[in-house]
């Protein structure tokens, strides 16, 4: 049996224990922050339980609370954050020297699991169903975390040669900003390659949208919804939340017009998207609403990106666009929509050719997945 042959025995033979750490996993709430002073939940815990796990098995193991300065001005940071009670884990199995490093990274945060009350078993305690594995943070992304971990601790349980490094890093907050990975990169964590087993349905991915947050806030002005209103330049209500359909209706637009551009196609990408996800508006059951905003989940493309590779041009893009909406409407051209923006996370486009992936391609294949990109 060659040493290639052994080390996918063993990993077919551990099955069961990667589906009990992705178990264990579930089972701390390390629920990401929708703010950034949100305090920690479990994150410390769970990472201790892996630095034990990877230190056991001769790994060189780091396990700090980055210092948020050497982030200023990174547009995927909001400000305030910061990472007490919320460490990066750095796993280090040294090779012999001479060949290429390869880094597995997984974020070890999960979004909500409300409502809680929908769930068919409690999301934080780990239950299998026939060939399932269900609780919250199963796909996306402990089930990950787990196999990567555990394809390490094989490799040194089975003593396999290595030229190159074999780096395991955990890192919290991908969910909302994706701040523990660029704090990572910050001290220095560095890889000649990098897989992150994300949830991918058994593809390849070798490139993703960027994604920006916009919120707009729309104002109106208060008055009883029992009474009839003067037109508003005589002092009348008026209603924020109709007034944000103008807003809404600048999106769509946006949308529909990048999608008949050039540098809003991709070969492997779908096209940009504009999702509204939060909308919010009205104080008082019998009163004009003074204040709507939304929040909006857009999706943009590499060639949309700025010289830098984030999403300021098409930040620019959306402010004109409501601009121009805004401007027919006689209220909002007086009282026009603000918009803030959240963090920015860019695009990517890997090449394609990269040695990495021809590998990837490959492995895919011999275990009969579909080794598309």
């Amino acid at each position: 049996m060659t040493a290639e042959q052994e080390v996918l025995a063993e990993i077919s033979r551990r099955a069961d224990d990667v589906v009990a750490l992705a178990g264990e996993l579930i089972a701390f709430d390390t629920t990401t922050r929708d703010d950034p002073a949100d305090p920690p939940r479990q994150e410390q815990a769970l990472q201790e339980l892996l630095a034990g796990r990877l230190a056991a098995r001769g790994a060189q193991v780091s396990l700090w609370e980055p210092d948020v300065a050497k982030l200023a001005g990174n547009r995927m940071v909001p400000p305030g954050l910061d990472f007490a009670g919320r460490p990066q884990l750095l796993a280090r199995f040294t090779g012999a020297g001479g060949g290429r490093s390869l880094l597995f990274n997984g974020h070890i945060d999960v979004v909500s699991a409300e409502p809680a009350d929908d769930w068919a078993s409690p999301p934080f305690r780990p239950e299998r169903r026939e060939d399932r594995l269900y609780g919250r943070g199963a796909c996306d992304m402990k089930g990950g975390v787990a196999a990567m971990v555990v394809a390490a601790e094989v490799l040194a349980d089975l003593a396999v040669p290595l030229a190159g490094d074999v780096l395991v890093n955990t890192v919290t907050d991908e969910e909302s900003y994706g701040a523990g990975s660029m704090a990572c990169v910050a001290d220095g964590v560095r890889a000649d390659g990098v897989v992150i087993p994300e949830p991918t349905d058994r593809q390849l991915w070798v490139c993703c949208r960027g994604s920006l947050i916009p919120t707009v806030t729309v104002r109106g002005r208060p008055g009883h919804a029992g009474i009839p209103q003067r037109h508003w330049r005589e002092g009348g209500a008026v209603n924020a939340i109709t007034k944000m359909r103008t807003v809404l209706d600048a999106f769509g637009e946006l949308e529909a017009a990048w999608r008949e551009r050039d540098d809003a196609t991709h070969p492997l990408l779908p096209p940009p998207d504009v999702v509204p996800v939060r909308i919010t508006g009205g104080e008082w059951i019998v009163t004009y609403p003074q204040l709507c905003t939304l929040t909006v989940h857009l999706n943009y493309l590499p060639g949309q990106a700025d010289a830098d590779g984030w999403g300021t041009a098409v930040e620019a893009e959306v402010e004109a666009a409501i601009a121009r909406a805004a401007a027919c409407d006689p209220w909002l051209a007086a009282h026009p929509p603000e918009v803030t923006w959240g963090v920015d996370v860019p695009p990517f486009d890997n090449a394609s050719e990269a040695p990495l992936l021809d590998l990837a391609r490959v492995a895919a294949a011999h275990v009969g997945w579909p080794a598309t990109d």
